[in-house]
């Protein structure tokens, strides 16, 4: 699908969010799942186009979620609200949430 296209104008099965709905989270790649954190892109690029952007200059997603806001790279739409994002799914993801109950 061409990037320049707003993901809601992807044919449903190569969206984030519904490949994540009918094949689990692990099926998708580092942009896709950090796509659906960071929520939209940018004027003329897709939230996967950011993601990719992102996962570029960073080296991976360890490196995106470690970095500081003020270290990202600009004009990519991730600033504090976004960026706020990214830390809190990071933590969630380094309490082991596995092993939590849901009462």
């Amino acid at each position: 699908m061409s990037e320049h296209h707003p993901i809601h104008q992807w044919p449903e099965a190569e969206r984030p969010r519904e490949r994540l709905l009918e094949h689990g989270a692990a099926r998708l790649s580092d942009a896709e799942l950090l796509a659906l954190l960071i929520g939209s892109g940018t004027r003329g690029r897709s939230a996967v186009e950011v993601a990719r952007l992102l996962l570029a200059a960073c080296g991976d997603l360890r490196g995106v979620l470690d970095r500081h806001r003020g270290d990202l790279p600009r004009g990519l739409g991730i600033g504090a609200a976004r960026w706020a994002v990214l830390q809190a799914s990071a933590e969630l993801g380094s309490t082991g949430l596995a092993t939590l109950e849901c009462h």
